[in-house]
């Protein structure tokens, strides 16, 4: 029997820091100790080669892409000696082992602000990923305001002006976690496939989808920290050993945040606003897909309410994953919304029943629920995402074919009287 020690993710709870499990000894094989030896080997050797053959292509230019690079420009090498391995898990780079919460001994703060730093770094590698590896473009908001905090988020190179393609818009849930990411805890417990929304947006771009990876969660700028980034940014760049962390100041007691909100960007349901208002709406001809997840889905109905009439003319489909929408308080009693969503929107949930089986929730029943094929909030997108895209496929069609009515065609024989 498998042995586990203060496993969240096995257990369904607890500190989302603290994963680590622990597998027993194996029984030693009847054979000489070089003979085992060598068995240990081929062993070790042989999954590496056959996974990597099956891996997609974007897993491999990851690799390019170290996340210890980051680290490497921070005071934090021993305590995050960890990076992404060749099937993009997030390992020990000496033990191979799984990411430990309680790195200091009985001492809950400063593990929690070495999480912290862990977060903000990943924040900075996915960023990267989703230019470098996915080539989407940043697009800060508001334009204009160059002099003052703002947000960002990202898009593909044509997604504004490629007509002839549909574009894909990801919304994620709330949390600390930015563009680019589903969930932070699955990234750092799960790897980058189940965790970061790379998958979803390779998918969308090899299916000639042009994509808009929302920022909901970036709504504020804390001054301080700011400054002392802006103060480290702007040393000696030819010294390798550049900080972009100073540990003195990241262990110290919590000091209250001086924080601002970011204009058009200070809540999730006035970002993905003003995304809408001023690029989304003006994609003329071109037909809109969202993904939303969580807390995601709140804001979209938010969204569908306040531009009704924009939205159930672009958005041809949406996929809720175990959202957090409630029909009842933000739609009503408006009958148009209520037959819209419900010949437009389909719902993956989590649940112990097999992918894409019927999953009837008491609270919702305005349109299509399916599993999402696991009981994890966190791994839902992941789980569900080659379903999500053959309901986008089969919707798309539908709407092509209401748009584009078979003309029969005219032959000589048909004209004669």
């Amino acid at each position: 029997m498998t042995a586990r020690t203060g496993c969240s993710i096995c257990r369904g709870g607890g500190d989302p820091g603290a994963f680590h499990c622990t597998r027993p000894s194996a029984p030693s094989p009847p054979f000489p100790a070089p003979a085992r030896a060598r068995a240990s080997q081929l062993r070790a050797a042989a999954p590496v080669v056959a996974c990597a053959s099956h891996l997609p292509k974007w897993l491999t230019m990851t690799q390019e892409l170290s996340f210890q690079r980051f680290v490497e420009q921070s005071d934090l090498l021993e305590e995050l000696k960890y990076d992404f391995n060749e099937k993009a898990e997030f390992r020990h780079i000496e033990t191979q082992r799984p990411f430990v919460f309680n790195y200091y001994k009985n001492v809950p703060e400063r593990n929690s602000k070495r999480y912290q730093a862990l977060s903000h770094l990943l924040q900075q590698y996915i960023y990267e990923l989703l230019e470098k590896v996915c080539k989407l473009q940043k697009v800060y908001i508001p334009p204009e305001a160059d002099k003052e905090p703002r947000s960002f988020f990202f898009m593909s190179e044509r997604a504004l002006t490629n007509h002839h393609s549909a574009l894909l818009v990801l919304l994620q849930d709330h949390g600390v976690f930015r563009a680019g990411q589903w969930s932070q805890q699955a990234i750092i417990h799960h790897g980058l496939q189940h965790g970061s929304q790379i998958p979803c947006i390779q998918m969308a771009l090899q299916a000639h989808h042009d994509v808009i990876v929302l920022n909901p969660n970036d709504n504020f700028v804390d001054l301080k920290m700011e400054k002392e980034w802006k103060g480290l940014s702007t040393q000696n760049t030819e010294c390798s050993s550049l900080k972009m962390f100073q540990t003195e100041s990241l262990f110290s007691l919590q000091k209250p945040l001086q924080c601002i909100p970011k204009r058009c960007s200070n809540t999730a349901e006035q970002h993905l606003a003003y995304v809408w208002d001023y690029f989304i709406s003006k994609t003329e001809g071109k037909d809109v897909a969202f993904i939303v997840h969580g807390y995601g889905g709140l804001v979209f109905m938010d969204l569908l309410v306040r531009r009704k009439s924009e939205v159930m003319s672009k958005v041809y489909a949406v996929a809720l994953i175990d959202s957090q929408h409630h029909v009842g308080h933000q739609l009503g009693s408006d009958v148009q919304l209520l037959t819209w969503i419900k010949h437009h929107c389909r719902e993956w949930v989590t649940s112990p029943k097999p992918l894409n089986k019927p999953a009837v929730t008491v609270l919702k029943k305005q349109f299509p629920m399916v599993s999402a094929g696991t009981e994890k909030h966190d791994l839902a997108p992941s789980s569900s995402l080659q379903s999500i895209f053959k309901y986008f496929k089969k919707a798309l069609k539908a709407k092509m074919n209401i748009m584009s009515p078979h003309v029969p065609i005219v032959t000589r024989s048909s004209t004669k009287i």
